[in-house]
Protein backbone atom coordinates (compact mmCIF):
# COMPACT_ATOMS: atom_id res chain seq x y z
CA UNK A 1 0.00 0.00 0.00
CA UNK A 2 1.45 3.34 -0.44
CA UNK A 3 1.34 6.38 1.34
CA UNK A 4 -0.03 8.91 -0.74
CA UNK A 5 1.44 11.42 1.31
CA UNK A 6 4.94 11.01 -0.27
CA UNK A 7 5.68 12.63 -3.47
CA UNK A 8 5.82 10.28 -6.81
CA UNK A 9 9.39 10.20 -7.19
CA UNK A 10 10.01 9.25 -3.58
CA UNK A 11 7.29 6.05 -3.50
CA UNK A 12 9.55 5.16 -7.28
CA UNK A 13 13.03 5.49 -5.39
CA UNK A 14 12.33 3.61 -2.27
CA UNK A 15 10.43 0.58 -4.31
CA UNK A 16 13.19 0.38 -6.06
CA UNK A 17 15.26 0.22 -3.57
CA UNK A 18 12.84 -2.67 -1.66
CA UNK A 19 13.17 -4.90 -4.50
CA UNK A 20 16.53 -5.11 -5.00
CA UNK A 21 16.77 -6.73 -1.57
CA UNK A 22 15.51 -9.66 -3.48
CA UNK A 23 13.19 -11.86 -4.33
CA UNK A 24 12.98 -13.69 -1.01
CA UNK A 25 12.99 -10.60 0.80
CA UNK A 26 10.23 -8.62 -1.30
CA UNK A 27 8.49 -11.90 -0.52
CA UNK A 28 8.19 -11.67 3.09
CA UNK A 29 7.93 -8.24 3.54
CA UNK A 30 5.90 -7.07 0.08
CA UNK A 31 2.71 -4.56 1.10
CA UNK A 32 5.00 -2.83 3.70
CA UNK A 33 3.96 0.96 3.70
CA UNK A 34 6.92 3.16 2.89
CA UNK A 35 7.77 5.28 6.08
CA UNK A 36 6.87 9.02 5.02
CA UNK A 37 10.39 10.59 3.94
CA UNK A 38 9.95 13.94 6.62
CA UNK A 39 11.72 15.58 9.52
CA UNK A 40 11.73 14.14 12.38
CA UNK A 41 10.49 16.18 15.48
CA UNK A 42 11.21 15.90 19.11
CA UNK A 43 8.64 13.36 20.85
CA UNK A 44 7.62 11.54 17.40
CA UNK A 45 6.23 8.47 18.62
CA UNK A 46 8.28 4.93 17.98
CA UNK A 47 6.61 3.31 14.65
CA UNK A 48 5.32 0.14 14.70
CA UNK A 49 7.59 -3.03 15.45
CA UNK A 50 7.12 -6.41 14.38
CA UNK A 51 6.82 -9.56 16.45
CA UNK A 52 10.98 -10.57 17.73
CA UNK A 53 10.18 -13.70 16.44
CA UNK A 54 12.31 -17.26 17.24
CA UNK A 55 15.69 -15.99 18.07
CA UNK A 56 16.57 -18.48 20.66
CA UNK A 57 20.02 -19.56 21.57
CA UNK A 58 19.16 -22.73 23.71
CA UNK A 59 22.80 -22.52 25.14
CA UNK A 60 22.43 -19.25 26.97
CA UNK A 61 20.34 -19.76 29.98
CA UNK A 62 23.32 -21.92 31.14
CA UNK A 63 26.25 -20.23 29.80
CA UNK A 64 25.47 -16.85 31.75
CA UNK A 65 23.18 -14.53 33.35
CA UNK A 66 20.89 -12.61 31.15
CA UNK A 67 19.34 -9.10 31.15
CA UNK A 68 16.21 -7.06 29.31
CA UNK A 69 17.87 -5.35 26.20
CA UNK A 70 15.76 -2.41 27.20
CA UNK A 71 11.87 -2.55 25.85
CA UNK A 72 12.56 -5.32 23.10
CA UNK A 73 11.54 -8.15 24.52
CA UNK A 74 14.92 -9.64 23.95
CA UNK A 75 16.78 -11.03 27.23
CA UNK A 76 20.31 -10.55 26.31
CA UNK A 77 23.68 -12.37 27.46
CA UNK A 78 25.74 -10.08 29.71
CA UNK A 79 28.66 -10.91 27.06
CA UNK A 80 28.15 -10.56 23.73
CA UNK A 81 30.60 -10.68 20.65
CA UNK A 82 31.91 -7.22 19.10
CA UNK A 83 33.16 -7.47 15.44
CA UNK A 84 36.34 -6.11 15.72
CA UNK A 85 39.74 -8.57 16.82
CA UNK A 86 40.23 -11.02 14.71
CA UNK A 87 37.00 -10.60 12.86
CA UNK A 88 37.67 -7.47 11.63
CA UNK A 89 41.22 -8.74 9.78
CA UNK A 90 40.85 -10.20 6.18
CA UNK A 91 42.19 -13.72 5.51
CA UNK A 92 41.59 -14.74 8.86
CA UNK A 93 38.41 -17.52 8.25
CA UNK A 94 40.31 -20.55 9.93
CA UNK A 95 40.38 -18.13 13.33
CA UNK A 96 37.23 -16.35 12.60
CA UNK A 97 34.61 -18.73 12.17
CA UNK A 98 35.50 -21.31 14.88
CA UNK A 99 35.50 -18.32 17.35
CA UNK A 100 31.97 -17.29 15.88
CA UNK A 101 30.79 -21.46 16.23
CA UNK A 102 31.80 -21.52 19.77
CA UNK A 103 30.30 -18.29 21.14
CA UNK A 104 26.93 -19.09 20.26
CA UNK A 105 28.01 -22.74 21.38
CA UNK A 106 28.61 -21.56 24.81
CA UNK A 107 25.41 -19.47 24.91
CA UNK A 108 26.37 -15.95 23.45
CA UNK A 109 23.50 -15.06 21.60
CA UNK A 110 23.96 -10.94 20.67
CA UNK A 111 26.56 -10.91 17.92
CA UNK A 112 27.68 -7.04 16.75
CA UNK A 113 29.23 -5.92 13.59
CA UNK A 114 29.57 -2.87 11.17
CA UNK A 115 29.44 -2.06 7.65
CA UNK A 116 33.06 -0.86 8.25
CA UNK A 117 34.53 -3.32 10.01
CA UNK A 118 37.21 -5.05 8.34
CA UNK A 119 37.44 -2.51 5.61
CA UNK A 120 36.50 -2.89 1.92
CA UNK A 121 36.38 -6.31 1.89
CA UNK A 122 33.66 -5.71 5.14
CA UNK A 123 35.16 -9.31 6.40
CA UNK A 124 33.51 -8.86 9.80
CA UNK A 125 30.21 -9.40 7.79
CA UNK A 126 31.59 -12.13 5.97
CA UNK A 127 32.49 -14.52 8.56
CA UNK A 128 29.83 -13.76 10.73
CA UNK A 129 27.16 -14.72 7.64
CA UNK A 130 29.31 -18.30 6.82
CA UNK A 131 27.80 -18.98 10.26
CA UNK A 132 24.10 -17.32 10.37
CA UNK A 133 22.97 -19.15 6.79
CA UNK A 134 22.94 -21.80 9.41
CA UNK A 135 22.16 -20.64 12.75
CA UNK A 136 20.64 -17.39 12.07
CA UNK A 137 17.75 -17.99 14.79
CA UNK A 138 20.27 -18.26 17.60
CA UNK A 139 21.88 -14.97 17.56
CA UNK A 140 20.35 -11.34 17.54
CA UNK A 141 22.38 -9.58 14.94
CA UNK A 142 23.32 -5.93 14.93
CA UNK A 143 24.79 -4.15 12.19
CA UNK A 144 25.41 -0.59 11.42
CA UNK A 145 25.91 2.55 8.66
CA UNK A 146 28.29 4.53 9.42
CA UNK A 147 27.11 6.63 6.06
CA UNK A 148 25.27 10.06 6.85
CA UNK A 149 22.41 9.94 3.86
CA UNK A 150 19.80 8.12 2.99
CA UNK A 151 20.49 6.51 -0.07
CA UNK A 152 23.98 5.55 0.86
CA UNK A 153 22.90 3.90 3.77
CA UNK A 154 20.38 2.01 2.01
CA UNK A 155 23.13 0.44 0.22
CA UNK A 156 25.54 -0.32 3.03
CA UNK A 157 21.96 -2.37 4.39
CA UNK A 158 21.81 -4.04 1.12
CA UNK A 159 25.35 -4.88 1.28
CA UNK A 160 25.45 -6.16 4.95
CA UNK A 161 21.92 -8.39 4.08
CA UNK A 162 23.45 -10.23 1.19
CA UNK A 163 27.03 -10.61 3.42
CA UNK A 164 25.20 -11.44 6.56
CA UNK A 165 23.28 -14.14 4.67
CA UNK A 166 20.31 -13.00 6.32
CA UNK A 167 16.77 -11.15 4.92
CA UNK A 168 16.80 -9.03 8.01
CA UNK A 169 18.77 -7.64 11.03
CA UNK A 170 17.42 -7.33 14.54
CA UNK A 171 19.24 -3.90 14.97
CA UNK A 172 20.29 -1.48 12.30
CA UNK A 173 22.23 1.45 14.42
CA UNK A 174 23.74 5.08 12.93
CA UNK A 175 27.43 4.23 13.47
CA UNK A 176 29.60 7.21 15.51
CA UNK A 177 27.61 9.93 16.28
CA UNK A 178 30.11 12.23 17.19
CA UNK A 179 29.25 15.85 17.00
CA UNK A 180 26.03 18.14 16.09
CA UNK A 181 26.97 18.05 12.55
CA UNK A 182 26.50 14.15 12.75
CA UNK A 183 22.81 14.91 13.65
CA UNK A 184 22.30 17.64 11.65
CA UNK A 185 23.25 15.44 8.76
CA UNK A 186 21.39 11.89 9.78
CA UNK A 187 18.03 13.92 10.60
CA UNK A 188 18.28 15.95 7.98
CA UNK A 189 15.55 15.33 4.69
CA UNK A 190 17.34 12.95 3.05
CA UNK A 191 19.08 11.61 6.02
CA UNK A 192 20.41 8.29 7.26
CA UNK A 193 16.98 8.35 9.82
CA UNK A 194 14.87 8.15 6.59
CA UNK A 195 16.61 4.55 5.63
CA UNK A 196 16.37 3.53 9.21
CA UNK A 197 12.79 4.43 9.54
CA UNK A 198 11.67 2.82 5.64
CA UNK A 199 13.71 -0.10 6.62
CA UNK A 200 12.04 -0.89 9.84
CA UNK A 201 8.64 -0.15 8.55
CA UNK A 202 9.37 -2.36 5.89
CA UNK A 203 10.17 -5.01 8.55
CA UNK A 204 13.84 -5.61 6.65
CA UNK A 205 15.12 -4.39 10.60
CA UNK A 206 12.96 -5.11 13.70
CA UNK A 207 14.61 -2.09 15.85
CA UNK A 208 16.61 0.65 15.60
CA UNK A 209 19.74 2.06 17.46
CA UNK A 210 22.47 4.56 18.34
CA UNK A 211 26.38 4.38 18.45
CA UNK A 212 28.93 6.86 19.80
CA UNK A 213 32.68 7.07 21.55
CA UNK A 214 33.14 10.34 21.22
CA UNK A 215 31.05 13.03 23.75
CA UNK A 216 28.02 12.53 25.46
CA UNK A 217 26.36 15.53 23.95
CA UNK A 218 25.37 14.71 20.54
CA UNK A 219 24.21 10.93 21.77
CA UNK A 220 21.64 13.03 24.50
CA UNK A 221 20.47 15.10 21.73
CA UNK A 222 19.76 11.95 19.37
CA UNK A 223 17.88 10.39 22.30
CA UNK A 224 15.44 13.21 22.81
CA UNK A 225 15.27 13.52 19.24
CA UNK A 226 14.02 10.04 18.46
CA UNK A 227 12.99 6.83 20.71
CA UNK A 228 15.96 4.71 19.80
CA UNK A 229 15.29 1.39 21.09
CA UNK A 230 19.35 0.89 21.92
CA UNK A 231 22.34 2.47 22.56
CA UNK A 232 25.84 0.95 22.08
CA UNK A 233 28.28 3.32 24.06
CA UNK A 234 31.68 3.80 24.92
CA UNK A 235 31.74 2.59 28.80
CA UNK A 236 35.30 1.33 30.07
CA UNK A 237 36.60 1.88 33.79
CA UNK A 238 38.66 5.16 32.89
CA UNK A 239 35.08 6.87 32.15
CA UNK A 240 35.31 9.56 34.62
CA UNK A 241 38.38 10.77 33.54
CA UNK A 242 38.08 12.13 30.34
CA UNK A 243 33.95 13.26 28.94
CA UNK A 244 32.03 11.19 30.89
CA UNK A 245 29.70 8.91 29.43
CA UNK A 246 28.26 7.58 32.73
CA UNK A 247 27.63 10.92 34.22
CA UNK A 248 24.73 12.28 32.25
CA UNK A 249 24.22 9.72 29.06
CA UNK A 250 24.10 6.58 31.14
CA UNK A 251 21.16 7.64 32.91
CA UNK A 252 19.28 9.33 30.21
CA UNK A 253 19.34 5.96 28.21
CA UNK A 254 17.78 4.03 31.85
CA UNK A 255 15.09 6.43 32.06
CA UNK A 256 14.02 6.05 28.55
CA UNK A 257 14.63 2.34 29.46
CA UNK A 258 16.63 1.58 26.14
CA UNK A 259 18.72 -1.18 25.71
CA UNK A 260 22.11 -0.20 26.89
CA UNK A 261 25.54 -2.15 25.00
CA UNK A 262 28.52 -1.32 26.62
CA UNK A 263 31.34 -1.19 24.05
CA UNK A 264 35.23 -0.51 24.70
CA UNK A 265 35.61 -2.07 28.08
CA UNK A 266 39.54 -2.74 27.68
CA UNK A 267 39.77 0.10 25.34
CA UNK A 268 41.38 -2.07 22.53
CA UNK A 269 43.25 -3.74 25.31
CA UNK A 270 45.05 -0.56 26.15
CA UNK A 271 43.52 -0.97 30.07
CA UNK A 272 44.69 -4.53 30.73
CA UNK A 273 47.81 -4.83 32.33
CA UNK A 274 48.65 -7.98 29.96
CA UNK A 275 49.03 -5.48 27.12
CA UNK A 276 52.32 -4.89 25.83
CA UNK A 277 51.74 -1.45 23.77
CA UNK A 278 53.57 -1.72 19.96
CA UNK A 279 56.47 0.57 18.69
CA UNK A 280 55.60 4.11 18.86
CA UNK A 281 55.75 3.87 14.72
CA UNK A 282 53.84 0.74 14.12
CA UNK A 283 51.32 3.16 16.62
CA UNK A 284 51.19 5.92 14.23
CA UNK A 285 49.40 3.27 11.64
CA UNK A 286 46.76 2.51 13.78
CA UNK A 287 43.83 3.74 14.43
CA UNK A 288 44.14 4.43 18.17
CA UNK A 289 47.48 6.08 17.55
CA UNK A 290 46.22 9.28 17.97
CA UNK A 291 46.99 8.76 21.48
CA UNK A 292 50.30 6.88 21.72
CA UNK A 293 50.43 4.19 24.57
CA UNK A 294 53.98 4.35 26.19
CA UNK A 295 53.08 1.92 28.95
CA UNK A 296 50.87 -1.19 29.53
CA UNK A 297 47.47 -0.75 31.21
CA UNK A 298 46.49 -1.48 34.64
CA UNK A 299 42.88 -3.33 35.30
CA UNK A 300 43.25 -7.48 34.62
CA UNK A 301 40.28 -8.44 32.19
CA UNK A 302 37.69 -9.60 35.62
CA UNK A 303 38.25 -6.13 36.54
CA UNK A 304 37.44 -4.58 33.12
CA UNK A 305 34.60 -6.37 32.33
CA UNK A 306 33.09 -6.22 35.82
CA UNK A 307 33.11 -2.74 36.01
CA UNK A 308 31.26 -2.24 32.97
CA UNK A 309 28.58 -5.14 33.74
CA UNK A 310 28.20 -3.72 37.01
CA UNK A 311 26.49 -0.35 35.59
CA UNK A 312 23.03 -0.36 34.29
CA UNK A 313 24.06 -2.17 30.73
CA UNK A 314 22.45 -4.55 29.28
CA UNK A 315 25.05 -6.67 27.85
CA UNK A 316 28.81 -5.76 26.38
CA UNK A 317 30.38 -6.54 23.88
CA UNK A 318 34.32 -7.46 23.15
CA UNK A 319 36.11 -8.17 20.18
CA UNK A 320 38.36 -11.55 20.21
CA UNK A 321 41.29 -12.56 19.37
CA UNK A 322 41.76 -16.41 19.67
CA UNK A 323 39.57 -18.85 21.24
CA UNK A 324 41.15 -18.99 24.64
CA UNK A 325 39.97 -15.05 25.11
CA UNK A 326 36.63 -16.20 24.54
CA UNK A 327 36.34 -18.74 26.81
CA UNK A 328 38.41 -16.67 29.72
CA UNK A 329 35.28 -14.12 28.51
CA UNK A 330 32.47 -16.15 28.63
CA UNK A 331 33.84 -17.82 32.07
CA UNK A 332 33.97 -14.82 34.09
CA UNK A 333 30.52 -13.54 32.72
CA UNK A 334 29.13 -16.38 33.66
CA UNK A 335 30.89 -15.92 37.44
CA UNK A 336 29.88 -12.38 37.87
CA UNK A 337 28.56 -10.80 40.84
CA UNK A 338 28.26 -6.93 41.22
CA UNK A 339 31.57 -4.94 42.39
CA UNK A 340 30.75 -2.69 45.45
CA UNK A 341 31.52 1.38 44.86
CA UNK A 342 34.72 0.83 46.96
CA UNK A 343 35.63 -1.63 44.48
CA UNK A 344 34.16 0.49 41.42
CA UNK A 345 36.01 3.33 42.98
CA UNK A 346 39.34 1.87 43.33
CA UNK A 347 39.39 0.35 40.35
CA UNK A 348 38.59 3.79 38.29
CA UNK A 349 41.28 5.04 40.30
CA UNK A 350 43.59 2.60 39.06
CA UNK A 351 43.04 3.82 35.20
CA UNK A 352 44.02 7.35 36.14
CA UNK A 353 47.90 6.81 35.33
CA UNK A 354 46.49 5.48 31.68
CA UNK A 355 43.01 7.13 31.47
CA UNK A 356 44.23 8.86 28.14
CA UNK A 357 45.44 5.43 26.32
CA UNK A 358 42.30 3.58 27.28
CA UNK A 359 40.04 6.28 26.41
CA UNK A 360 41.86 7.52 22.92
CA UNK A 361 38.96 7.22 20.83
CA UNK A 362 37.45 10.83 22.53
CA UNK A 363 40.19 12.14 21.35
CA UNK A 364 40.03 12.60 17.66
CA UNK A 365 39.67 15.73 16.37
CA UNK A 366 35.77 15.87 14.90
CA UNK A 367 34.40 17.66 12.08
Amino acid sequence: MNDSRLPPETQDSSRRRFLRLGGALAAAVAGQAIAKAADLPAGRPAPPRTALGPVRNPATAEGMPTRNLGKTGFQVGIFSLGGQGVLERDGQDAVAIPIIERALDLGVNYLDTSSIYGGPSRCSERYLGQVMQRRRSQAFLASKTRERSRDDSWRMLEKSLKLLQTDHLDLWQLHDLGTQGDLDRVFAKGGAMEALREAQEQKVVRFLGITGHHRAESLMEAIRRYPFDTILMALNAADSHHHSFSKELLPLAVEKQMGIIGMKVTGRSRILSSWTPPPPEAQRHMWEGVVEAKAPGTLDMREAMYYALTQPVSTVIVGIDNLAQLEQNVKLAKAFTPLSEAQMAAIAHKTEPIAKQALFFRFFERG
